[in-house]
Parts: C-alpha cells; structure tokens; sequence
C-alpha cells in the first residue's frame, strides 16, 4: 500500500485531531505549537495511524516527531 500525499495525510490529520478553531497546517508546522495539541490529540493520531492505515504507533513514536512531516515519515 502506497503511503498517502503529505496532503491527505494533513486532511486525514485535522480530522483525527478534530480542532475546535480552524487551524493551518502545512507539513513544517510544529507539534507542540498547535493549540490542541494534547494527549487527547496524540491519541487521535495514534487510532488515525490504526484505522486509515493499518500501522501501528506508540505514544513513543511519537515523542521522536517535530513537525507533521515527521509524523508523515512514520508511515514509512
């Protein structure tokens, strides 16, 4: 299976997070910047990862990623 285009993976990625306020986000945008960016957000990340693209993550992977880009690169 072909990873998905750093753009769907940023649509796939907004809807996982489900932010309250509109958000931009490009594949340089940093983790920690984004309002919402909690342990709740990581977990949608996690069951995105799960669910749309059969992967498996940890909350550990996690902490190695900066930037979208870098969560984009996990799908390997």
């Amino acid at each position: 299976m072909t990873p998905p285009s750093i753009d769907q993976f940023i649509d796939n990625f907004l809807t996982a997070v489900d932010f309250q306020e509109v958000v931009e986000v490009t594949p340089e945008t940093k983790l920690q910047s984004l309002p919402e960016w909690d342990s709740l957000a990581a977990l949608g990340v996690i069951v995105m990862f799960d669910v749309e693209f059969g992967k498996a993550i940890t909350g550990d992977d996690l902490k190695t990623c900066t930037t979208v880009a870098d969560l984009h690169k996990l799908l390997g």
